[in-house]
């Protein structure tokens, strides 16, 4: 073993170094850990909300939304969405509106949001899967008496309707002429902009509604892989021609992408900015042992050692101290994003930031880019000591000592 890194472990395990070098090395150990975990914890909760936000977003909304150019509803939807299926990449296309709407029920009104849906494509499969009580089947079903709706959950809850209930909706695209709903559904998407404004009745229902049975507002399409949707929304623009608008769904969604980016972005610097604090008490570690071993370095200097080896020596010690807690700070981190997300620790006003609930999702390559990082800054703090320590005279030391 080369004597750089014997005497190295051996300061570090020294029974005889003083009280303060020794608190000071455990501080620092204690101060890059909680570092690294708490930048863990940041890239994991960044992750998480984003994951979360895009999850719910797709769910929910087209992947490519197909509109005429002038503004004018699409009379030929049907014609539209057959060859829109035939473009690679598409998985499904079916008409749908959205219509604004004032909704009554037996306890209050609020605004909500008219989606009229086909009985088939990825619209209808994605909203299937939110269901939670009730049923989509009579939406599609010839009505006896009166057409009926899902409603979202939290629009139930504030105006008062439960399935079976009727609902009274005044559209915005009519003047004066309430509609009749009944509640056939409720559905919960864990999205509040959704939950809380989105009412679903067929697509016949919706287009009467605005007083055209035959036209559809916008083309909704599901695509296979929704990161690739750039070049689907270029093959799709080919396929129709220039007398429509092509809206994907990073264009649709671009400034809260951009504003969580930003927010992940601070925080991360602030956080690296912590680390940064935290090893430079290996620095004022590595400055005390230098003052405790001038006696030692004094003897290695008179038996031949190198101002390298000499250098190394501490360049060892604070590196070890650096990558004992980086690795911990890793395990730190880990284990608290396993128990947050046991126990759903990080909880929101869903009103506010449209999800109740964040998880976090931790990544191998940024557990080891945040350790890498410390463990880099640990090293770089020990210049300045092992550079002091090179430079020690062996006379002066042993006269001093």
């Amino acid at each position: 073993m080369p004597y750089e890194v014997f005497l190295a472990f051996r300061y570090l395990r020294s029974r005889h170094k003083r009280r303060l070098a020794r608190a000071t090395s455990i501080a620092a150990i204690l101060g890059i850990s909680m570092g690294v975990a708490a930048l863990i914890v940041a890239f994991a909760l960044s992750n998480g909300f984003r994951d979360e936000m895009k999850e719910k977003i797709l769910q929910g909304t087209a992947h490519l939304s197909v509109l005429r150019a002038d503004g004018r509803p699409i009379e030929n939807h049907a014609a539209l969405a057959r060859r829109l299926r035939e473009v690679g990449g598409v998985v499904s296309a079916s008409a749908t509106t959205y219509d604004g709407a004032l909704a009554r029920g037996s306890k209050d009104s609020g605004y909500a949001v008219i989606r009229g849906i086909e009985n088939e494509g990825g619209q209808f499969a994605q909203a299937s899967r939110w269901l939670s009580e009730g049923s989509f089947g009579p939406l599609f079903e010839t009505p006896s008496e009166l057409p009926s709706a899902v409603v979202g959950a939290e629009l139930a809850t504030r105006i008062g309707v439960n399935v079976g209930d009727v609902v009274q909706v005044l559209p915005a695209s009519e003047s004066g002429s309430t509609r009749r709903l009944r509640v056939a559904g409720i559905f919960r998407s864990g999205l509040f902009e959704y939950d809380s404004t989105w009412i679903y009745v067929a697509f016949e229902t919706a287009t009467a509604f605005a007083g055209d049975s035959h036209a559809a507002s916008v083309m909704s399409l599901q695509v296979s892989d929704a990161d690739n949707v750039k070049q689907v929304s270029a093959d799709v623009s080919k396929v129709i021609g220039g007398g429509y608008t092509i809206v994907d769904w990073q264009q649709a969604n671009q400034p809260l992408f951009s504003a969580l980016a930003l927010e992940r972005r601070m925080g991360l610097v602030i956080i690296g900015l912590i680390i940064a604090i935290a090893t430079l008490n290996i620095t004022t570690m590595l400055v005390l042992v230098v003052v405790e071993r001038r006696r030692d370095i004094a003897i290695l200097n008179a038996l031949g050692a190198t101002r390298a080896g000499v250098m190394l020596v501490f360049v060892i010690e604070g590196a070890v101290v650096g990558a004992i807690g980086a690795i911990a700070g890793v395990v730190i981190g880990f284990v608290v994003c396993v128990i947050a997300n046991h126990y759903k620790l990080v909880s929101l006003p869903a009103d506010v930031y449209s999800i109740s609930n964040v998880p976090l999702t931790p990544r191998a390559s940024e557990m080891f880019l945040a350790a890498l990082v410390a463990f880099v800054l640990s090293v770089l703090a020990t210049i300045y000591p092992a550079r002091a320590a090179s430079r020690l005279r062996p006379v002066e030391a042993l006269r001093d000592s």
